[in-house]
């Protein structure tokens, strides 16, 4: 099968027959499979998807077997009418859930991902496609280039969240977040995608050994129906992700280095602040000149916070360093090929 094309929903319903016309109009020439992965919708959009599948064999009776980072209670997959696959949450987890259970269902050699609410168009995937057959991309990721949503409240927290990750990554993408992306199907099957980690699949992948990331303009649509189920809140928890994914990408398998080296500067800096001030004190005694006591000066409080928390932090290394040690998968590396 040439495609897998996943599309996570929630509260989509009347966008979804339209999407799978356009679709089908859009890959004539594919082979190719979609996978509607419903987040706990309320609005119907569950039957929907059980209309576009056709007949039903009814929900699945083996229990999910996803790991715990992703946590799934999955209705179950329908049955599907020819190239239609769905599956659906109980309750409402997020983007990445869904496609973390997308990922794990698709048997497409390239995967592509796009949003539910017709503002990403299907056009586009060919293009893409070729891009990774033909270019040797791992990853295409869209930009939309002329955004359809609101100045104020979209386009610019986008355009500075967009810099700021391309900074700290090392990903020179100008939409890192924009829905439609195309993969090669060995980067989705080894990446976990957890959280609200979808922001940052391009990093993800990034960190798992597929470098080869490319970009492609898109044509961006207005929402035809409902509403955007993301808010302004969204921006400061991609900033904390975005920390966390960095932290973990260069210090996850060594803690102690970052908290041990942090906590020798700062006990080195208040001892050396300490030993001053007592020497100063100790000086100025002797010389017979007028001094302060070491208590009434401010900075003997900072220099023994500085040597508190530099004690703080290097047991915190330490402790981090055990936990790493422990891990079951602390020597799983991504091997490319054997010979």
């Amino acid at each position: 099968m040439d495609l897998s094309i996943i599309i996570p929903l929630y509260n989509e319903a009347e966008s979804l027959p339209e999407l799978r016309e356009w679709i089908d109009r859009s890959l004539k020439d594919f082979s190719y499979e979609i996978i509607f992965v419903d987040d706990g919708s309320t609005d119907g959009s569950w039957d929907v998807v059980r209309g576009l599948c056709g007949p039903s064999t009814g929900p699945s009776t083996s229990p999910s077997t996803s790991p715990s980072t992703s946590p799934s209670t999955s209705s179950g997959t329908v049955g599907h009418d020819g190239n239609v696959r769905g599956i659906r949450f109980r309750r409402n987890y997020g983007k990445s859930a869904a496609l973390y259970e997308g990922f794990a269902a698709a048997k497409g050699d390239i995967v592509v991902t796009m949003d539910a609410d017709l503002q990403d168009s299907p056009e586009e995937i060919p293009e893409m496609v070729r891009m990774i057959r033909e270019e040797g991309y791992d990853l295409v990721s869209g930009w939309k280039q002329h955004r359809k949503d609101n100045a104020i409240t979209k386009n610019i927290p986008s355009k500075f969240y967009n810099w700021t990750a391309g900074k700290v990554t090392g990903i020179k993408l100008h939409d890192m977040n924009c829905g439609i992306k195309a993969y090669k199907a060995e980067v989705v099957k080894n990446i976990e995608v957890y959280g609200e980690m979808h922001r940052y699949i391009p990093y993800l992948a990034k960190n798992a050994g597929f470098g080869r990331i490319g970009e492609k303009p898109v044509h961006h649509q207005k929402r035809k129906y409902g509403k955007s189920k993301f808010g302004m809140d969204r921006f400061m928890h991609g900033m904390l992700d975005l920390m966390s994914l960095w932290f973990l990408s260069r210090f996850g398998g060594r803690p102690m280095h970052f908290f041990g080296t942090s906590g020798i500067l700062m006990f080195l800096t208040g001892f050396v602040m300490t030993v001053w001030i007592i020497a100063a004190k100790l000086i100025h005694q002797a010389q017979g000149v007028r001094f302060r006591a070491v208590t009434d000066q401010p900075l003997f409080y900072l220099a023994l916070l500085a040597i508190v928390l530099g004690v703080m932090f290097f047991l915190a290394g330490f402790v981090g360093e055990m936990i790493s040690r422990s891990r079951g998968d602390r020597n799983k590396y991504q091997i490319k090929e054997r010979i």
